[in-house]
């Protein structure tokens, strides 16, 4: 009798992950050489906050699977890539190949595919959840690879794991999906795949000029979008205004089915590739109120080039999905974990004593700035009637 996996049990989060993001593959000098998802789960390992019937080993998604929304001949030239460690320069100019951004490596067919085999257990199981109130989440903090294009790679990101997981939640019959993007580069890839789909709404809170150069202001997509892009020192008291005011007004008049949430952590003042300066504190508070606005949803990471600001932020996702409560200093299990992280990075050479000792950054309040008000009228200024209440965005102050 062949064997059967059992179903995950949903009545509290599943965490998903696998073993390969072990392997460092991008090359001593690329952002993603830094440990971030084994780091996250050693330390929530050691916080005693993941059981084994709350963890969910992923596969790769299959070629068939991953067609759903990329092309044949992209896929093959990842796997030539992964095969022959070389390509020819057609395939890499055509495909955005073997550059630093996107570098050949041993795993890079079969790492980005387990991530979308990840997101498309999770949509699975979301879908199957049933709609009547009971709370169904899954988090995958490989995930969140929103840069991905149908036949080439972008931004690090062979595959959009996103993606394929918002479509295989259409095609389950979910018809109102809400995708929340918190992070410091603007969620161009999803936002351009579900451009004309009016069954997802996209918000993207990302830094005003920074790469891909895309999501302004006004930039409404097909009419199912809004880009918040926000200026360099960007803080906790706006990020909590712009939820407040942008991302939770317009869940509720959408009442979705689902919340699909990119929570990287680049925004973070600790990270190395943005110019924005929110602590850990304030990207909890945002997935959680986010998370609220449905009865299913599904969390991935994302961007983030510093090991311990990364592993520690996500970690307290964990935390705030479960309700589990922060520790004021991390027990000795914990910090050496931390302890064991390097980075090659001028900042790695010294970290400060926080990055060890606890999972909170230290709270820092900064006002409100005119241009974040500034941001938010113009964002909220043609929304008009979003969702199946007609509800209009009314901002105040």
């Amino acid at each position: 009798m062949p064997d059967v996996t059992p179903m995950p049990d949903l009545s509290r989060p599943l965490f998903i992950g696998n073993e390969i993001y072990r392997r460092a593959n991008f090359g001593a000098k690329h952002p993603l050489s830094v440990p971030r998802v084994p780091a996250t789960i050693d330390l929530i390992r050691a916080l005693g906050w993941l059981s084994d019937d709350a963890y969910f080993e992923s596969f790769p998604a299959s070629h068939d699977d991953i067609l759903r929304f990329h092309h044949a001949d992209y896929l093959d030239a990842l796997r030539q890539g992964e095969r022959d460690q070389a390509l020819p320069e057609d395939l890499r100019q055509r495909h955005n190949l073997g550059k630093m951004e996107n570098p050949i490596h041993d795993t890079m067919y079969t790492r980005p595919a387990t991530s979308a085999g990840a997101m498309l257990a999770a949509a699975d199981l979301l879908a199957a959840a049933p709609p009547n109130g009971t709370r169904a989440i899954v988090y995958s903090p490989a995930g969140g690879t929103h840069h991905g294009r149908p036949d080439r790679a972008s931004g690090f990101c062979y595959l959009n794991d996103l993606a394929l997981a918002i479509l295989r939640l259409l095609d389950h019959g979910v018809r109102n999906i809400f995708y929340v993007d918190f992070d410091a580069h603007h969620g161009d890839g999803v936002q351009d795949a579900f451009h004309d789909d009016d069954r997802v709404f996209t918000v993207s809170i990302h830094e005003d000029g920074r790469w891909p150069f895309t999501g302004a202001v006004d930039d409404r997509a097909g009419g199912h979008a809004r880009n918040v892009a926000v200026p360099r020192h960007f803080n906790d008291q706006e990020l909590d205004m712009i939820v407040d005011r942008v991302v939770a007004p317009i869940g509720q008049a959408l009442r979705p089915d689902m919340v699909v949430i990119q929570c990287g952590a680049d925004a973070l003042a600790d990270d190395p590739l943005s110019r924005l300066e929110l602590t850990n504190n304030a990207l909890w508070r945002a997935v959680g109120r986010t998370a609220a606005l449905a009865d299913r949803v599904l969390v991935t990471g994302g961007g983030g080039y510093n090991p311990w600001s990364v592993a520690r932020c996500w970690t307290g996702v964990w935390a705030t999905l479960n309700g589990f409560d922060i520790p004021d200093r991390l027990p000795d299990s914990a910090e050496a974990v931390l302890r064991s992280l390097t980075w090659s990075r001028a900042a790695g050479r010294n970290p400060p004593d926080h990055w060890f000792t606890t999972l909170a950054d230290p709270d820092i309040v900064h006002p409100v700035r005119d241009e974040i008000w500034q941001i938010i009228d113009t964002v909220c200024a043609d929304t008009g009637a979003i969702g199946p209440l007609n509800s209009d965005i009314v901002v105040a102050r």
